[in-house]
């Protein structure tokens, strides 16, 4: 996906990447997702940040998001019209999971942090050595976002008729998919398989 919108502060693709690391933050981190298995929200936290970026940075309405990203305009202005103060509350224990997107709320508090700290607008995206160890985040959002709604247990069949044409780190990702033992069972397992292969 190429996004050359140019924004008052600078590019939408760095912008959305520092809200998306600003989400991770916000979870206690990529490590954390690793732990409690909740990798399947990054591809809806990388989605969401591109929402919110696009909507108040590059001031797009909710059907040029939608059809800039693929995804519905429903979608859209859910994610950016998401409550963030439940949403905090939710993942502070203190509320049921909300009627709310809650990817789109984790966004919304990742980019009001970075706006009101004027981090948004910073060349450099610093993340921690001991996040990029767990998983280099930039191939598994990709691998993440193809899976997007199959079905684990999941044969290498349909691995490879989502992921084909992939290259992770020089490596086509069919030989990768070739030397793994299947079925794999969930979305976290794919990616630790991957990245032992890498």
């Amino acid at each position: 996906m190429e996004i050359i919108a140019k924004p008052k502060g600078g590019n939408v693709d760095k912008m959305a990447e520092k809200v998306f690391l600003e989400c991770l933050n916000i979870l206690g981190g990529l490590r954390k997702l690793v732990e409690y298995r909740n990798l399947t929200w990054l591809p809806s936290l990388a989605e969401a940040s591109y929402v919110i970026v696009l909507k108040n940075e590059a001031f797009k309405t909710y059907a040029e998001i939608a059809k800039e990203l693929g995804i519905t305009e429903q979608t859209a202005k859910n994610i950016a019209t998401a409550d963030e103060t439940k949403v905090k509350k939710y993942l502070e224990g203190e509320l049921e999971k909300p009627n709310e997107h809650v990817a789109g709320g984790i966004a919304k508090l990742a980019y009001k942090k970075l706006k009101e700290e004027g981090r948004l607008d910073e060349e450099e995206v610093v993340i921690g050595n001991e996040e990029m160890e767990v998983l280099d985040i930039d191939w598994a959002v990709h691998v993440l976002a193809k899976i997007k709604g199959l079905d684990f247990p999941v044969g290498k069949d349909e691995l490879m008729e989502r992921l084909k044409g992939m290259i992770i780190k020089g490596k086509k990702i069919e030989d990768i998919l070739e030397s793994l033992e299947y079925p794999i069972k969930t979305p976290a397992e794919l990616l630790h398989k991957i990245k032992e292969k890498l």
